[in-house]
């Protein structure tokens, strides 16, 4: 029986997963530290003078 070739390491597909992976960590993580992306959570798209009370907007009214 003929020798096999040694074990090639890790797929080509893997290693590119990888690095994107890690580049889209270091990304978000950027955007944390330096605060580009902005304020996030429940309240991020309210207008300061929001308090909270829903109304139904004008065009829904008989």
């Amino acid at each position: 029986m003929a020798d096999q070739p040694p074990y090639p390491g890790m797929p080509r597909w893997v290693k590119i997963s990888g690095i994107i992976f890690g580049v889209m960590i270091f990304l978000v993580f950027t955007l944390m530290v330096t605060g580009i992306g902005g304020p996030h959570g429940p309240g991020r798209h309210l207008s300061p003078a929001d308090n909270g009370s829903q109304t139904t907007p004008q065009g829904d009214r008989p």
